[in-house]
């Protein structure tokens, strides 16, 4: 059974063939970080424009590097929530063209679902029940998962994504877009200190497993730039406050590297603390499954792997190629729901939020 999966929802490109839910057959991603990197960040308009260029191309990329043809595909899976709208629509419009002329299945995909799909393309299945976590530059949600499609989400950011802050943190550092990159490789510098800085680790209360990075983001603004001077009060002392020292080299390394120990310590311990939740059910998980951008940051998959060890799991975390927004994971969760039954008719819309 060959799927082809297309996804759309930010600003990556992608296409893929799978044979089936995990043999990928073909992936191609188009990526744009050249056309946003003077803005700091993704421009939605930019994106979508690239996509409508980009998209026809990809897509018979990933037929032609599978081998194939058209008529071989037994389906059509696109990603369709969440994302930017314009995007989404991109991809979505490309995929329903396909699905009507070629006379097959229409699969509607979560993009967000599809992330914890990817630790198995080309590898064994996962096996369930299992604790899934998705770290990105948009999400960043945590799910208990008796199947690859059945979910339930147990917590997630309340304000920014963990890979939001960590474009956000590069970008005060002045280390360029996108910043996760940057700031995992300053952090792992032999000279870099994580405990330079005591950055603050959200909790947000006992028990809590959402999760919250805006804090994290703006103790990182004081200690680079300094803190706004304070209003002058009529009748009140002036307050001076020290200005942030000089950002050389070694201290950009040490702001990284301790903003990057803060920001995994929050995720390892909402971790830590929904599988002890987890433990008094009935049926404990069995795996770790960890998907998404930051899933290739080298800290995430040492502490995470630590974890997993402790608790007696699996840790599932796909290979770098399949981290990043890509149209394989979409093409094997896919094949899943085709299997089940689960496909979607011409209506099928864009949402920009995700289900659950």
């Amino acid at each position: 059974m060959l799927i082809l999966g297309i996804e759309s929802s930010c600003d990556e490109t992608a296409a893929a063939v799978t044979e089936g839910p995990r043999r990928v057959r073909s992936s191609v991603v188009h990526a744009q970080h050249d056309l946003h990197a003077e803005y700091g960040g993704v421009v939605p308009e930019i994106a979508s424009r690239a996509h409508a260029e980009k998209i026809l191309p990809t897509v018979r990329a990933a037929i032609d590097r599978a081998g194939a043809a058209l008529d071989d595909l037994d389906a059509i899976a696109v990603g369709h929530r969440p994302g930017l709208i314009g995007s989404l629509l991109v991809g979505l419009s490309a995929a329903k063209s396909l699905a009507w002329t070629l006379g097959k299945p229409l699969v509607g995909v979560d993009h967000v679902h599809a992330h914890l799909h990817a630790p198995a393309l080309n590898d064994a299945p996962i096996e369930f029940p299992a604790l899934g976590l998705v770290v990105s530059g948009g999400h960043t949600t945590m799910y208990r998962l008796t199947g690859p499609t059945q979910l339930e989400r147990l917590g997630a950011t309340i304000d920014d994504a963990i890979g939001e802050a960590f474009d956000k943190a590069a970008a005060i550092l002045g280390l360029g877009h996108p910043g996760g990159p940057a700031i995992d490789a300053l952090a792992q510098h032999p000279d870099a200190d994580d405990r330079a800085l005591d950055f603050p680790v959200s909790r947000l209360g006992p028990g809590s497993l959402d999760f919250s990075f805006s804090g994290l983001k703006t103790a990182m603004l004081y200690a680079a730039k300094g803190r706004p001077q304070p209003r002058k009060i009529p009748g009140k002392p002036e307050v001076r406050v020290e200005p942030a020292p000089e950002l050389t080299p070694d201290r950009i390394r040490n702001l990284a590297a301790s903003f990057q120990r803060a920001a995994v310590r929050a995720l390892s311990l909402k971790v830590g603390r929904a599988l002890e939740a987890l433990s008094e059910r009935d049926d404990p998980v069995r795996t770790l499954i960890v998907g998404g951008g930051v899933s290739a940051n080298s800290r995430v998959r040492s502490e995470l792997e630590s974890l997993a060890s402790e608790h007696g799991l699996a840790l599932r975390v796909p290979p770098m190629d399949y981290c990043v927004d890509n149209a394989a994971m979409i093409a094997g969760l896919g094949a899943v729901m085709l299997e089940r039954g689960e496909t979607s008719d011409l209506s099928l819309e864009a949402v920009p939020t995700t289900a659950c």
